[in-house]
């Protein structure tokens, strides 16, 4: 089953497109066709007669009619998956669209990250594919609030890697009040859901300090950005249990988005964060 940081790296890179592009173009040195059309694709391959299969998500450069390139993106957090399955995507993509493919694996651990970096024999005889893999090692230690502003998406994998260092925090965090993107409020919930549970406590520990004097430490910080509308919060609550693989009932969905108080809403939100089930969601602690 995918996790709640699978999911969540996912809906960062299905968000933004272009991220995928930049990391391949910027970070690795591949050669892109110079296009701004991005867009994302079905990710379901059908290979007759064999069975359906399914990447994470695949992004196609340059316009319907002609393609010019696509990207399989594949978040790995283990080495479960044979890598002969990702040159199978890459040939069917191939097939499905008649333009070059790269595949793009993102893996928040070393030795995971080491393990799909080898070339892979696809037990077809002359067809050898190199994927592209950002591991922890590629991901830079963003400690520029200027450069965090400039490219949030990329700062909030940052958090995930590199977040016990405090600077990487003090920098996202001084960012955020700076950053216009509509979507800016969306960033602070992509690191906090995809950090392991220490990173977590010193994001909160640091926007609960922070000079900007945000009203709460949580993804609820949207309500910084002038959006705190209760609607905006019940969002919030119900986006951090789906990150945390809750299934939410309608008789509870219901109740956090009729909601309008929104200090009600802001504790629902911090024990969002924690809570084993539903229930503990509107228990008071002890």
């Amino acid at each position: 089953m995918p996790s709640p940081r699978h999911d969540t790296l996912i809906k960062l890179f299905a968000d933004r497109p272009q991220l995928a592009v930049e990391i391949l173009r910027d970070f690795l040195g591949v050669d892109l066709p110079a296009t701004p059309l991005v867009r994302l694709e079905k990710s379901t391959f059908n290979t007759r007669p064999s069975d359906d299969i399914e990447a994470d998500l695949v992004l196609v450069m340059g316009p319907p009619q002609t393609p010019a390139h696509a990207i399989i993106v594949e978040i790995q957090q283990d080495k479960s998956k044979d890598p002969r399955q990702l040159a199978r995507y890459a040939a069917a993509l191939w097939l499905m669209l008649g333009c070059d493919v790269s595949v793009l694996v993102i893996c928040p651990d070393r030795r995971v990250a080491a393990h799909y970096a080898q070339p892979i024999e696809s037990g077809l005889t002359g067809y050898r594919l190199r994927p592209w893999v950002l591991g922890p090692d590629d991901i830079p230690a963003i400690t520029d609030p200027q450069e965090a502003a400039a490219h949030p998406h990329l700062a909030a994998m940052s958090v995930m890697i590199h977040g016990r260092d405090r600077k990487v925090i003090e920098a996202f965090a001084a960012a955020l009040a700076d950053v216009t993107d509509e979507h800016a409020p969306d960033y602070y919930e992509y690191a906090y859901s995809m950090s392991a549970p220490e990173i977590r406590r010193l994001m909160e520990e640091i926007m609960k300090s922070a000079s900007t004097e945000w009203p709460v430490y949580s993804p609820f910080a949207r309500e910084h950005f002038g959006r705190g509308k209760a609607e905006e919060a019940a969002r919030s609550v119900l986006l951090v249990l789906a990150a945390r693989d809750f299934n939410v009932p309608d008789d509870i969905h219901a109740q956090i988005t009729a909601c309008t108080d929104l200090g009600q809403l802001e504790t629902w939100l911090t024990r969002a964060a924690t809570a084993q089930t539903l229930q503990d969601l509107f228990n008071e602690p002890g």
